[in-house]
């Protein structure tokens, strides 16, 4: 009888854990509130900035990789360069989504969108079924011997208007789709919120989009060619660091984001910044048309995240939950569409291990996966770490990996590295 893995929530987390628990051989089903998969990845696009390159090229030569060439294949600008961040990729947001769900589909991962997960049915301590309901009004029920919670950690819209600046009408679209629901928070286990450097809840999403048609043509032309651009903000137009500190992604929480405006060219303009009042952009040279794109509400600010965190170990099991894993946001203060594929492959091969009775697996910590997996959950253990963020493209996980020699950007050596960790094409093995 064929082994069932449900994977509840459909962002980069939720994809990655649905591959690779799908090349371990098992039956793999996946539900997705909205319309679309990817989540935040239907506005983000930024890939192989700084570690995150070290991170996407072990899970390639773990055999794990498949949607990092994914991205790849739909770059619009590679190799590029801007404030703290070097060698970065540029995936186009109006193609990548379509790519993903083409990859899924062959792979012969079923997918549910418009399926909201909403209750569970629990036997002897495990998850046994979810109950969804699709936007329409059917009910769904999946029975699996293994679920991957990557539901995220954003919302509902009480959540954004208590601890942020109100509903941006971001794209989560919780007005639409409904907020999300943990299902193993819906079997009993204490969520996980991080906080603020200045102790407050949550952290607001990392930027916005401008409408490319409404920015000044000197502006769009470089972007077109560049892929970058960096605009200076007169002084008594910047906003403060204070600010750029609520941001989730605190690599950007530097001088250079406050003294300018630095947008990034992913088929919108990628507007780095949380939140910025239109009133105020409108003032700065080659902006007196703009206009957001995702979110709407952009001038007011963005998600609110970070309010869902599971706590778990380094094979990404919940903690209290024999067959439930988690990834993405879920699995902690780990900001980026590289940290979601790198903890969601985990995630899935584990699922898939468990269904089929074999040992779990962490990533080895000689690799900047595993040890970054190991690093967050002790972290998150303490109160000072629980008001940080985590990437490998900057802030305190790159400072660690650099310290650490972890930060490799030689794909030879990368390979060499993985091979020696007994991990090379790991992922891509079938267990049955």
């Amino acid at each position: 009888m064929e082994k069932r893995i449900v994977i509840v929530g459909g962002g980069w987390a939720g994809c990655a854990a649905a591959l690779a628990a799908r090349k371990a051989g098992c039956e793999v089903e996946l539900f997705e509130r909205a319309d679309m998969l990817l989540g935040t990845g239907l506005v983000g696009g930024i890939m192989r900035n700084n570690g995150r390159f070290t991170a996407a090229e072990e899970m390639i030569a773990m055999g794990g990789g498949d949607l990092f060439v994914i991205a790849d294949q739909n770059s619009r600008h590679k190799n590029i360069e801007f404030p703290g961040h070097k060698h970065a990729s540029l995936y186009d947001v109006s193609t990548i989504e379509p790519s993903v769900h083409r990859a899924l589909a062959a792979a012969g991962v079923v997918v549910h969108l418009k399926a909201r997960v909403h209750s569970i049915e629990q036997h002897d301590g495990l998850i046994v079924r979810v109950i969804a309901d699709e936007l329409h009004g059917c009910t769904i029920s999946a029975e699996a011997d293994a679920f991957v919670d990557v539901s995220g950690t954003a919302g509902p819209m009480s959540n954004c208007t208590k601890h942020g600046n109100g509903c941006a009408m971001c794209i989560y679209r919780c007005p639409t789709f409904g907020s999300r629901v943990s299902i193993a928070g819906k079997a009993g286990v204490a969520e996980i919120m991080g906080k603020k450097p200045d102790g407050t809840l949550g952290a607001m999403s990392g930027s916005c989009k401008l409408h490319k048609g409404s920015l000044a043509p000197r502006i769009r032309e470089e972007l077109n060619r560049c892929g970058v651009c960096v605009i200076p903000v007169p002084a008594s137009l910047q906003k403060s660091l204070e600010s750029l500190g609520k941001k989730a992604c605190q690599q950007y929480a530097m001088k250079e984001f406050a003294e300018n405006i630095i947008l990034l060219d992913t088929g919108h303009a990628k507007l780095m910044t949380s939140y910025y009042p239109l009133e105020i952009l409108r003032q700065v040279p080659g902006f007196a048309n703009a206009r957001f794109e995702d979110p709407y509400a952009g001038g007011i600010g963005n998600s609110m995240r970070y309010l869902g965190m599971l706590p778990r170990d380094d094979r990404l099991q919940v903690n209290g939950l024999k067959n439930v894993f988690c990834a993405g946001e879920k699995a902690g203060l780990l900001v980026g569409h590289t940290e979601a594929i790198v903890t969601g492959t985990l995630a899935g091969h584990n699922a898939a291990r468990y269904a089929l009775g074999l040992d779990l697996i962490e990533i080895p910590q000689s690799l900047a996966c595993g040890d970054a997996v190991a690093y967050v959950r002790e972290e998150m253990q303490t109160s000072e770490g629980l008001t940080k963020k985590y990437t490998f493209s900057g802030s305190v996980y790159f400072e660690r990996m650099k310290n650490s020699n972890l930060y490799l950007t030689d794909n030879e050596q990368i390979s060499r590295k993985v091979a020696q960790a007994d991990m090379a094409g790991f992922f891509a093995r079938q267990l049955r």
